[in-house]
């Protein structure tokens, strides 16, 4: 009786040996587990990136045989052999680390001994007030208000984008930002843009009757939001602040449904406007959040502010802006070619 209760413990113990779970299954439940916690498809696009070159550089085709050390090898591969920059290193780090302990099921172990990455001395580029304004005026409706928004609200692009029209507050002069991991916060509404913005608010209202008379099924929005709240996607305060001009047909659904303004047809338009006011200075439409929170500072607001505007998580990463901020305070240091000495 014994050895027959130690034959079927030893079989249980060779199934779980050889159990197997493929890269397939793996990306599969990837997407799932990242769905399901309501992360950014370009969340989705950079922990699936880095899981696909870790399993190039591993070459295990079971991921239950995966371990920490294969992630040390990784990281260290990284920083020695292609020689990347800290931030990336670190972002490698936190898909491996979502994808160890959500999808395989397993607990990373002690890397601190890991080679790390070159930290950067990156400081970002930020404008002047004119140069912002300069761009703005050559931006054309409604891409000049949302570029406004984001200068005047720190916003990220994907947050102005995917702004939806509950967000606005005009009675408390507030937006509730919904940003980066489902976590949400308050920021002031200009007073400059309350006007133009109301104005827009109208427009959608119009665009919104259109959508209805043609019986389409709503805008974009989480499957369990729409569970939950019964055709909420039809109703105008879930309606994008600045919708895409188009409607989309799903094939799968065989729904007709409207997308917000694509970010890339901004950040297009927003280089165009560069050109044109000849700014000799590297932009992106990230630079307004960075000359947002750069001119926060130097109208004196303190660095704990800034960091809850911004929506950091920790006002290390805020810190960042007290180096733009002495580009534009500068010590007195004069050049040589400047100075008379009397050296003889």
């Amino acid at each position: 009786m014994l050895e027959l209760l130690e034959y079927h413990k030893n079989k249980k113990e060779n199934k779980k040996t050889t159990a197997c779970f493929s890269w397939t299954e793996a990306v599969s439940k990837l997407y799932k587990e990242i769905k399901k916690r309501g992360y950014t498809k370009s969340t989705l696009k950079t922990y699936t990136h880095w899981v696909y070159h870790f399993n190039n550089f591993i070459s295990k085709e079971n991921c239950l045989d995966l371990n920490t050390d294969d992630v040390q090898q990784f990281l260290e591969h990284l920083a020695v052999i292609k020689k990347v920059k800290s931030p990336t290193q670190r972002q490698a780090f936190n898909s491996l680390l979502f994808f160890f302990r959500h999808v395989i099921g397993k607990e990373l172990g002690d890397l601190s001994k890991t080679i790390r990455a070159k930290k950067s001395n990156y400081i970002p580029t930020v404008l002047s007030q004119d140069e912002v304004f300069s761009i703005i005026k050559n931006l054309n409706y409604p891409y000049n208000l949302m570029a406004k928004l984001m200068y005047g609200c720190g916003l990220r692009l994907f947050e102005a984008a995917s702004l939806r029209v509950h967000s606005l507050n005009f009675y408390t002069r507030q937006i509730t930002i919904y940003g980066k991991g489902e976590k949400f916060r308050s920021v002031p509404l200009p007073e400059t843009v309350i006007e133009d913005l109301e104005e827009h608010v109208e427009r959608l209202k119009k665009l919104h009757q259109k959508d209805l008379n043609i019986n389409y099924n709503g805008t974009f929005i989480d499957e369990s939001l729409e569970r939950k709240y019964k055709n909420c996607a039809k109703e105008f305060p879930w309606q994008w602040v600045f919708p895409a001009k188009n409607l989309v047909f799903v094939p799968d659904k065989k729904e007709i449904r409207r997308y917000h303004l694509h970010k890339t047809n901004f950040q297009k338009l927003i280089k165009k406007a560069i050109r044109k006011t000849q700014i000799t200075k590297r932009v992106s439409s990230h630079t307004l959040r960075h000359s947002f929170a750069s001119h926060l500072l130097l109208a004196g607001y303190d660095i704990t502010t800034v960091q809850k505007l911004l929506g950091h998580s920790n006002v290390k990463t805020t810190m960042i802006y007290l180096q733009t901020v002495n580009l534009f305070q500068p010590k007195k240091l004069k050049s040589p070619l400047d100075i008379r000495l009397d050296i003889k």
